[in-house]
This record gives structure tokens, sequence and C-alpha cells, in this order.
């Protein structure tokens, strides 16, 4: 178990998040379109896992937005935006902001990715949801960048993972 904080008050996050080095632990989400999709959906290409608590939170749209901008010049590479949000209010942002170099995914119909990612808020006002975290993933879906972020409310270093790839 991990602990964050949200206004400075301590979140057990449960699970085992991963480390540099780690291989990803495979997943199943649910995209925009509904559909089931797996980590191997995307073999072959390196991913950023942009683990949000929701997409409608100032610092979760923020670093969708910086994502989105930055994905664009970078080859071979998607970033998955990951949260308990439904899909529909995932493809409603990113629609209505025009963000198209961004795949949204929600664990609602499989929360068990919460655990095997060490993500799981068991406490506090967003029990339930994703803790903001960014891990970064090469080919070989071996994690070489992950940042699970001490205070909720507090955007990523997204130049450490940036530069990781």
């Amino acid at each position: 178990m991990s602990k964050v904080t949200l206004d400075g008050n301590p979140i057990e996050v449960s699970g085992k998040f991963p480390q540099n080095g780690d291989t990803a632990p495979a997943f199943t989400l649910t995209s925009s379109g509904l559909e089931e999709v797996k980590l191997d959906n995307w073999a072959g290409k390196r991913k950023i896992l942009n683990i949000i608590p929701s997409i409608d939170t100032g610092v979760c749209a923020a670093s969708t937005r910086k994502f989105n901008e930055k994905a664009g010049a970078l080859d071979n590479t998607v970033v998955l935006v990951i949260s308990a949000d439904l899909p529909f209010a995932a493809a409603r942002f990113c629609g209505a902001e025009g963000l198209d170099n961004v795949s949204t995914l929600s664990t609602f119909r499989n929360p068990s990715f919460q655990k095997d990612y060490g993500v799981a808020m068991q406490d506090g006002p967003l029990a339930g949801l994703c803790s903001r975290s960014v891990v970064v993933l090469d080919e070989d879906n071996k994690v070489i960048h992950s940042q699970l972020v001490n205070e909720i409310k507090d955007e990523p270093d997204y130049e450490a993972a940036l530069k990781a790839l």
C-alpha cells in the first residue's frame, strides 16, 4: 500500500505501483466506443499511461491537454488516459476540446486495473477512483518511468515522462 494526499490529508492507495524495469500488468479496459481493449492492442508501441481521478477536474483536464499536445510529435507512441469515468464523459471532453492524440479508457467494467497498477484510492472523498499517476512503457511493455503523484491536486512531471521516451 502507498499513501498520497489530497489537500495534505493522507489517502491510502492499494495495489503495487509499477516501478522502472517491471513488466506492465496486462489489462482490459473500456474504450470511448464501449469496446473492450487490452494492453496488447498497442503492441510494439511506446505508451504513456496518464492515470487520473476524473476528466471533470481541472488538473486531470490539464494533464490530458498537455499529453495530447506533446503526443503529436512523438514517434510510435500512444497516450492512454485512464480513469473510472464513464466512456461518454471522456469522449465528450476530448471532442469538445479537439483532443485527438489521446485515447481515453475507463476502468468502470474492469476495476481490477486500479489494484493491478497500484492506484486504487481506498479512502477519502475520492475513494473508488484512480490516484493521479503516469506510467511510461517501452514497446515491450517494460516500465521506463513511473510517478505516483504525491499530492492529488498536483500535475505530474511531464518532462520526466517525456524524457524517458
